[in-house]
């Protein structure tokens, strides 16, 4: 619901509503509405860590197959609609960054860790192939500049090509910095 409406427009009524449960057994569950909001953040990153770490990508020889292979999971997610493939962090923290910092430090947590998904891979990469001034750390957070603008894009274009874009490009600086043939 959130990745629907955001946050702020999403009530503890309409939460409620929809998981068939009383305001009461909401407030015993979550003292605030703003505690939902760092438990939801969370379990998104909970969620989401477990599927990242479980796809086959991780299983590839070569470990910028296995970044490629990230980028091709991105971009399937991307074959849903538009609120399924947004990030739960992402549209968060785009509401509550400046009025609630536990769920901007909740959100923090899951892009974070977001970058740990790539990153192992990314520093396997450049230690068998070293590219002067350029650390694993920062090309795993340009994934998630690439994955946060893409979606917000998407979002304001109501297109997820802007999202297919960014991804296209990622992988295309890749190829440049690696000296990789382009793959698509």
């Amino acid at each position: 619901m959130v990745r629907h409406r955001g946050f702020a427009a999403t009530s503890v009524d309409d939460l409620c509503a929809a998981a068939g449960v009383t305001k009461g057994a909401f407030f015993h569950h979550f003292p605030s509405k703003e505690a939902l909001g760092v438990a939801l953040v969370d379990d998104w990153t909970q969620m989401t860590g477990a599927m990242f770490a479980a796809h086959p990508y991780n299983a590839l020889p070569d470990p910028l197959d296995r970044v490629f292979g990230y980028i091709d999971l991105r971009r399937e997610l991307l074959g849903q609609p538009l609120p399924e493939f947004s990030c739960v962090a992402g549209t968060t923290v785009q509401e509550a960054y400046a009025t609630s910092p536990p769920i901007r430090a909740a959100a923090e947590r899951s892009i974070r860790s977001g970058f740990q998904h790539v990153l192992p891979h990314l520093q396997a990469a450049l230690a068998a192939h070293p590219v002067p001034g350029v650390t694993a750390e920062s090309l795993a957070q340009q994934f998630q500049v690439a994955t946060q603008g893409g979606i917000i894009l998407a979002k304001a274009l109501n297109d997820p090509a802007p999202a297919r874009a960014a991804f296209d490009h990622l992988e295309r600086y890749l190829c440049l910095l690696f000296g990789r043939p382009p793959r698509i």
